[in-house]
């Protein structure tokens, strides 16, 4: 979909190599990829955050690691009010955005590894991780307060999440770096499974909680952080396709879970996608408040309905 009509038979041929469309190849379908990327790896980090913690409310932002990416851009974009312009030069470059997102998250990450190989309870890391959020939410809105209008504007309109800015050169970077964080997550099926049962009978089994968790978060780490530097915050996806997920397969297996939430998490966002750009329009909705709108529904469809049939 887009704001040029296009009939589905050139689409197909398009896409099989026998006429070549500009929009469809270069704009369309990377769009696609992003949105499947996207919806995947924030549905697999939120539920790797709500093993580790067993906290049904828990996403991929309780380790602040999109605070940091949100602190990181709002430096470049928001800092020239207080800074002049030295950091309204970088915005010359399209790589700016990503950089210093990717930046802001990794100096979050490494807070958190520092203070989680000193901490042995998880759910002081929970915390300390929701703390970090506030300081950089803080500091977010001092630099709002002495930014211009337009830059403002910017910062929101970053905010809002957008899933059809990348090319396919941007795409493969982001791309290389998901496989990273999939790769992590794979690894860490086994710790996850068992920590279901409690650290202490963890322990008793020979896990080394201290390894699996700092896994966990490493893993949780290359997925949000990657996917908010490259498409912004996107709400709704991480907390809500994993509890979608367990009340389909009813199944706590993340040898289940994790490929169920992987197909399910890009499937929301394509369909996401599709609905917030409106047809033959030249406008796009925010595709945060399209999974905010669509998916809160369901998912409280989905635990009544099971309620009711539980009782």
């Amino acid at each position: 979909m887009g704001s040029v009509s296009i009939p589905f038979k050139t689409i197909f041929e398009s896409l099989i190599g026998t006429t070549d469309n500009y929009i469809i190849q270069n704009y369309r379908l990377p769009k696609a990829f992003t949105a499947i990327l996207v919806g995947s790896g924030l549905g697999i980090s939120g539920l790797l955050m709500q093993t580790l913690f067993r906290n049904p409310l828990a996403g991929p932002f309780v380790l602040g690691i999109t605070s940091g990416a949100s602190l990181g851009v709002a430096l470049v974009i928001l800092g020239s009010g207080i800074f002049g312009g030295i950091f309204a030069t970088l915005l010359i470059s399209k790589w700016s955005i990503v950089i210093a997102a990717s930046l802001g998250s990794f100096l979050v990450l490494l807070a958190v590894l520092i203070v989680s190989s000193r901490v042995r309870d998880t759910m002081a890391i929970l915390i300390i991780g929701l703390m970090f959020g506030s300081i950089t939410s803080a500091v977010v809105s001092v630099l709002s307060y002495f930014s211009s209008a337009e830059q403002l504007q910017q910062y929101i309109f970053w905010g809002f999440g957008s899933l059809g800015n990348l090319s396919w050169s941007e795409l493969g970077v982001f791309f290389i770096i998901y496989c990273i964080g999939i790769i992590l997550s794979i690894i860490s099926i086994k710790g996850l499974n068992t920590l279901l049962l409690g650290e202490n009978y963890a322990k008793s089994l020979g896990l080394n909680i201290k390894q699996s968790r700092l896994l966990i978060i490493i893993a949780t780490s290359f997925l949000a952080g990657t996917i908010t530097a490259f498409a912004g915050p996107i709400a709704f996806i991480g907390l809500a396709i994993p509890h979608l997920t367990r009340q389909i397969f009813n199944t706590s297996n993340h040898k289940i879970l994790l490929p169920a939430v992987f197909l399910f998490g890009a499937i929301v966002m394509l369909i996401c996608d599709s609905i917030a750009q409106l047809p033959t329009s030249d406008y796009t909705l925010p595709i945060n408040a399209i999974t905010s709108l669509i998916g809160a529904p369901v998912v409280i469809w989905l635990l009544v309905r099971k309620r009711k049939m539980i009782f």
